[in-house]
Parts: C-alpha cells; sequence; structure tokens
C-alpha cells in the first residue's frame, strides 16, 4: 500500500477512493505512518490531527475532487476550530480559534482530510524554518540543509512521499522558496485569487497568498479551481478564470514568448547552479517551440526592496500589538530578530508608510509594462541553492542586515507579492551536490492559467514526479 500510495497524486488517490478500491480510512493510515516515520528526522508536523482526521476519513466525505486525500495546514495564518495557530511564536503558542478560515471550509468541501499543522518561521518572516518555539526543520534532501521557509513544514513534509500536497502561504516567496529547496511545484496565485476571509480583508498590504506545495501540476490547478474565489466583502478580488485551471494545466499553451534572465535586478550573485539550471529551462521552452530571449524589466530597484521591508515591518508590528495591545512584547515571547522589526515598525510615521506603498504601485505599473512584451519572465527562484541550517540568524537584532541578506537571497520572487502577479517555481534543476534547485516563471496578472499550461507542457516534457530524497525512495 505504502509504495503505491507514494507513487500518485491527490486527484489519483481520491479516484482510487470514490471507486471504492481504497477506503479514506486506509489511506489516512498509510499517511499517518509516512508522518510518524519521517517526522522525528525532520521536524515538519508541529500538531497532529489524527482524532479528528480519522474521525473524518470513517465518515460520509464530500464528493469532491480530492475526496478522502490526507493535507496539512500550515501553523500559520489560517484557522481549523480547536487546533493552534500560533504563528511559529511563543506569543501565540496557546492560540486555539473557533472560527474556520473559508480557505479551509474550501478545502473541507473538496473532500481533503487534514493530518497535521506544519512548521513555519515567526510570522512567516524568515525565508528558512527555524522558529525558537518548535525549532528547525530539515530538508529530506541533506538534513544539514533547510527546507526553506516560511512554508518549511509542508515542504519537507510532502518532499518525502508522505503526503502528495501540503498548504502554503507567500508573503515574499514563501510557496516558491520551499518548493525550490524541496523539489517540488510551487504556484503562488495572482493577488487575492483565494479570499483571506472570514478574519481578513488582505494580509501585507495584499502582498499574501495562500495555496500550496504539489508533486504534480495537475493537483496545485485542481486545488486552486477549489479554494478560488471571494467572499462577500472582500476589498477586492481577482477575475475568474474562464476555463478551470486544471483543463488549462492540460492543455497546450502555444507559442509564448519567455523573457529570461540569471541576473538579479539587485545584481546580488547568483550560483552558478542556479544560472545553469535556468539557461537550462530557457533551452527547454526553446525545444517545446517558445520564442525565447534575454530581456529584464527596468524598474527602480531600491523603491520596490525599500518599500517590501516597510510593509513587513509595519505588518509585524501589527501582528505583535495584537497580543500586546499595542507595545513591544515581554523579552523572550518573540525572537530578538521579531522584536526589532516590530519596533522599527510602531516607530514609522503614517506619512511614510503610504509613501512606500504609493512607490511600490508606481514601480508595479513599470514591470507590468515588461508584461505587455512578453507573456512569461524566466529567472531562477532563489540566488542559491538551499542553505545550511543556521544561516539564517533570528538571535540577531540588526534589522538592515536581515533585510540586504534576504533580498539577496529572494530577489526574484518577492517582486511578484509586491506586484500581485501569478508566479512559479518549476523543480527542474540540480545543484552539483545533489539538491534541487527551482526555475521561476511569472506571468501577467490573473493568467494563473497560462502559468498552468506552460507547466503541465514542461511536466510532461521533462518530469520530476518519481525524483525523491535517497532517504525516501519510491
Amino acid at each position: 500500500m505504502i509504495a503505491e500510495y507514494r507513487s500518485l497524486d491527490a486527484l489519483a488517490i481520491a479516484e482510487l477512493v470514490r471507486s471504492g478500491e481504497v477506503s479514506a480510512s486506509e489511506v489516512l493510515e498509510t499517511a499517518i505512518a509516512l508522518i510518524e516515520a519521517c517526522n522525528p528526522d525532520l521536524n515538519a508536523v508541529v500538531e497532529t490531527l489524527y482524532d479528528q482526521a480519522r474521525e473524518a476519513a470513517a465518515g460520509a466525505l464530500p464528493d469532491g475532487p480530492f475526496t478522502g486525500a490526507p493535507y496539512v495546514l500550515k501553523e500559520l495564518v489560517v484557522s481549523l476550530p480547536g487546533a493552534r495557530t500560533s504563528f511559529g511564536s511563543k506569543l501565540f503558542a496557546n492560540n486555539r480559534p473557533q472560527i474556520e478560515s473559508e480557505i479551509v471550509t474550501r478545502y473541507r468541501k473538496a473532500g481533503l482530510v487534514f493530518a497535521g499543522k506544519t512548521n513555519t518561521s515567526e510570522f512567516g518572516l524568515q525565508p528558512v524554518t527555524e522558529p525558537h518555539l518548535f525549532g528547525p526543520t530539515l530538508n529530506p534532501w541533506n538534513r544539514d540543509r533547510s527546507p526553506g521557509g516560511s512554508s518549511g513544514g509542508s515542504a519537507a513534509l510532502v518532499a518525502t512521499g508522505a503526503l502528495p500536497m501540503g498548504h502554503a502561504t507567500d508573503g515574499g516567496g514563501s510557496i516558491r522558496i520551499p518548493a525550490s529547496c524541496c523539489g517540488l511545484f510551487g504556484m503562488k496565485p495572482t493577488r487575492a485569487r483565494i479570499t483571506a476571509g472570514p478574519e481578513g480583508g488582505e494580509g501585507l498590504a495584499g502582498f499574501a497568498n495562500q495555496h500550496a506545495v504539489t508533486w504534480s501540476v495537475r493537483d496545485s490547478a485542481a486545488l486552486l479551481d477549489a479554494t478560488q474565489g471571494p467572499l462577500p466583502g472582500d476589498p477586492y478580488f481577482a477575475c475568474p478564470p474562464t476555463l478551470s485551471y486544471l483543463e488549462q494545466a492540460r492543455r497546450d499553451p502555444g507559442q509564448l514568448r519567455i523573457a529570461y534572465s540569471t541576473q538579479a535586478p539587485n545584481r546580488t550573485a547568483i550560483d552558478a547552479d542556479c544560472v545553469r539550471a535556468t539557461e537550462e529551462a530557457a533551452r527547454l521552452c526553446e525545444s517545446l517551440g517558445h520564442i525565447v530571449e534575454e530581456a529584464e524589466p527596468e524598474f527602480d530597484v531600491k523603491d520596490v526592496a525599500d518599500g517590501f521591508g516597510t510593509v513587513f515591518q509595519a505588518n509585524t508590528a501589527a501582528n505583535v500589538a495584537r497580543a500586546t495591545g499595542g507595545g513591544l512584547p515581554e523579552d523572550g515571547m518573540v525572537e530578538p530578530m521579531t522584536r526589532a522589526i516590530a519596533e522599527r515598525g510602531m516607530a514609522m510615521s503614517a506619512p511614510l508608510y503610504i509613501q512606500s506603498l504609493q512607490a511600490l504601485h508606481r514601480e508595479t505599473r513599470r514591470i507590468a509594462q515588461f508584461f505587455t512584451r512578453y507573456d512569461v519572465w524566466l529567472t531562477p527562484t532563489l540566488a542559491t541553492p538551499p542553505p545550511p541550517i543556521g544561516k539564517y540568524r533570528t538571535d540577531s537584532d540588526n534589522v538592515d542586515e536581515w533585510l540586504a541578506e534576504l533580498m539577496g537571497f529572494i530577489p526574484f520572487t518577492y517582486l511578484f507579492n509586491v506586484t500581485g502577479q501569478p508566479a512559479m517555481s518549476v523543480p527542474l534543476g540540480q545543484s552539483t551536490d545533489g539538491m534541487p534547485i527551482g526555475c521561476h516563471f511569472a506571468g501577467r496578472y490573473g493568467e494563473e492559467g497560462l502559468l498552468y499550461a506552460l507547466a503541465g507542457q514542461i511536466e510532461r516534457a521533462q518530469p520530476w514526479f518519481g525524483k525523491r530524497p535517497e532517504a525516501y525512495p519510491l
């Protein structure tokens, strides 16, 4: 059962459950066994939900696209009644919401069964997953390396094959970073594609998104079909797709104009392995019939980076203030870096914040002009392969140093949180020491369907589903 289970994506598992070949309970017990086998090594799951999962699997599950498929929720943002949502912080270690996030309700209606909550960096601030509250999550490809962050718990677990997909969020790259580090597919949807309700209208001034890390393109597409769309009262929402994302993932994308670049906009150094992977991806796209040429958008990189930092500082201050009533928390309740970022946010003036948003909107329009000439922009996902555990120090309080180091690692991903455009990391590369490397494809606002069509074409041409860490082979 285990070998067959790990060779299937979530849609295929659901087909077996609906046909009666296996029961949802049998599938769940297989997933639990695999979680229990790998989690002591990796520290990916920080709260198990086995009792309620067993009750759900034994009951009348909805007839949805993922009926009986097991799933995990990230320990950030989403609320599941009775389950902890700590945001990876001691400040919220006892937070157990009684409300259910709309995305969780839509997951239920799609037939998913929740097996646990997964590790995240504190408030999702770090591009790795090493919170003081839970300790570091390790990369199953090499336990000395990070699985990335802040959705590293979900990505590490999915990379082992314990689950076919897992919930992830993305405010600066937190779907695409761990997808790249763990050899998975990760789509960040268009801004407001999935509602943030009922708890909020938007996250991080619209930077934040929710979706998943998956093995297959079609799982990602079908999951977005099941979760996309607004709630009444949302401040804004993306136009609905004309075709289902699953259907678009199966279609030929036609001939696309693809620009590629191996230079970071901020001119930070890009690792030779990441450059090589991007160049190989460009050649692959050319072999598939696309027009590929080297080009990059022109915009004020400093204004975008500064504005991005301003939004994160202000929102961290607001997140902390929810628990404290407005001030800084007691020593030890948040990590030193989080405290320093929150302190910056609390000292920020309202005019500075608004001016930063205005600058980001201006530069977004400049970047959007590039996509009137090109359908897709291809780059490395990250500047380096997966970093060593401990590289990003949360015990520091030097915010400027943190921002510089962050922008040196994620020079491409955060841009599309600022612009709201969809972007995906596709697992096409490998470093000389055997670590996964993702290639980053960004598209026009609202055009996830085109990216899914391209991803499906790439997946058919150069499949990655069977590539697993040596410690967790198929």
